[in-house]
């Protein structure tokens, strides 16, 4: 599973990080925090959410875990994953865990027919920060956070197709002349750009956040629109354009505030300086300067009270349109659903089928592998039988033939006499002292030969009998033993 030593996570201050890079790409790289806890999975609290689009269920929803251990060593663990995790090419036992080290090769899921590699297949790695950066795939939490983005995105872009459209052409026209005809009175009022602006506190909020990026010029606006009245597609369109030239109107104004804005600042600092190198003199032009920042002031207040009225307008007549193209979309998109619930349907039906193919498959193999173990059961049982008869027919020629007639017991340390009958050694040998005469044939004993064979002999059957017959064997030779020696 690697080189040995460990596997600690680098600091990000020092320019290299710990990372897991996928193989062949230069995307959807996982980032080894330190001292914090992975996760990979399918599901939503996962660290990394990784959702295939070849086969969805191929990861799980809470695939593998990835941690530092006390000693600062990263570790991985197969979280009861249905495809498993493969480690250098292993795959890992679930709920335990693995060490992994620089080299490593991490593999997320098998391989799908006809294709060498699984579609995530990674490499333990330690780049450069600014390596790792561009190719870092975002964490679960950064995908809701856009999406919330994205859909407030949409919902603000609505809003702006929304609006004057709603009202009809006639009365969009005579909005916009008169946005533009106050346009003109309030450039013509600033006298020859000597203006400047109050501090943005001043502003209304409204206005604030509705302040342009950037600089824009006057559009051109035209004396009408096109009448739609049978197109539902035309109609769209129309209002699109509508309000994109009311927006561009309020934009331009916008931007003149702005101006004003940065003029009055400049215009205050300018009174500020003034007022503190001639603090006895020149109060003529310290005045003049004051009430030309008071008209300003008073211009740009006139001008926010105009942009309010019209924020007002534009947002009640956004909602209205808003509620329009939803009605439109609605009704456009049920049979874009019937179409999608058919398709979802066969494909439903295309899985069961193929679900009831692969049962019958297992039950056959099911009722194979029965038959299988059926086979195994009666095979055991006659070599169990056979067994047991074998140890029946060893213990009947131990009781008769091989037991010592002196002490009924198996022979110990047996002893053949002159006549061809054996005994136990001691036995033999005390019957010897009251008598020296066979105890079966009454002849005359001559001679004692010890029979190594009959001894090795009743020792090995005597093992495949049960454990009371062995140790009550071995306290008689311990007996015997501590007998002789007294």
């Amino acid at each position: 599973m690697g080189e040995p030593g460990f596997f600690v996570t680098g600091d990000r201050a020092g320019g290299r990080s710990w990372c897991l890079r996928r193989v062949g790409m230069s995307a959807g790289w996982l980032l080894l925090e330190d001292g914090r806890e992975v996760t990979v999975g399918r599901g939503f609290g996962v660290t990394y959410q990784l959702v295939s689009k070849i086969c969805p269920l191929m990861i799980s929803r809470n695939h593998c875990v990835l941690k530092q251990n006390p000693e600062g060593q990263w570790t991985i663990m197969d979280n009861k994953s249905l495809n498993g995790v493969w480690l250098n090419r292993a795959r890992l036992e679930p709920l335990r865990v693995y060490s992994i080290h620089q080299g490593d090769y991490i593999q997320l899921g098998v391989p799908l027919e006809n294709k060498e590699n699984a579609e995530y297949e990674y490499e333990v790695t330690e780049e450069d920060w600014e390596t790792i950066y561009p190719c870092l795939s975002p964490k679960n939490d950064q995908m809701i956070e856009k999406n919330k983005e994205l859909r407030t995105k949409r919902k603000f872009s609505l809003d702006q197709l929304g609006g004057p459209g709603a009202e009809g052409p006639s009365n969009l026209k005579s909005k916009i002349n008169k946005v533009s005809c106050e346009s003109s009175q309030s450039v013509k009022s600033q006298g020859k750009g000597e203006v400047a602006s109050t501090p943005s506190e001043n502003l209304d909020p409204k206005l604030t956040a509705l302040e342009p990026s950037k600089k824009t010029t006057g559009a051109p606006i035209y004396p009408g629109f096109p009448i739609v009245t049978e197109v539902h597609h035309e109609q769209k369109a129309s209002n699109s354009s509508a309000s994109q030239r009311s927006l561009q109107m309020f934009k331009v104004t916008m931007s003149r505030i702005l101006r004003l804005k940065i003029q009055m600042q400049e215009k205050h600092e300018a009174v500020m300086n003034v007022k503190k190198q001639t603090q006895k003199g020149n109060s003529k032009k310290i005045v003049r300067m004051e009430q030309e920042l008071q008209d300003l002031q008073s211009q740009l207040c006139a001008e926010q009270a105009q942009q309010q009225a019209r924020v007002e307008q534009l947002e009640k007549t956004f909602q209205e349109e808003e509620q329009h193209l939803q009605g439109l979309e609605i009704a456009q998109g049920e049979e874009d659903l019937k179409q999608q619930l058919a398709q979802a349907l066969q494909e439903h039906w295309a899985l069961m089928e193929e679900l009831n193919r692969s049962k019958k498959d297992f039950e056959a193999i099911i009722q194979a592998k029965n038959k299988e173990l059926e086979q195994t059961k009666e095979e055991k049982e006659k070599v169990q039988a056979q067994k047991e008869e074998v140890l029946s027919h060893m213990n009947d020629v131990l009781e008769n033939e091989l037991q010592c007639i002196i002490c009924s017991e198996y022979f110990i340390e047996a002893v053949t006499l002159n006549c061809a009958h054996s005994f136990c050694s001691y036995c033999i040998n005390e019957w010897m002292k009251r008598k020296i005469e066979c105890p079966i044939c009454r002849k005359d004993i001559e001679s004692k030969t010890y029979s190594l064979v009959l001894d090795n002999c009743i020792n090995k059957m005597v093992n495949n009998l049960s454990s009371e017959v062995k140790e009550r064997r071995i306290v008689l030779i311990r007996e015997r033993k501590a007998k002789r020696l007294f």
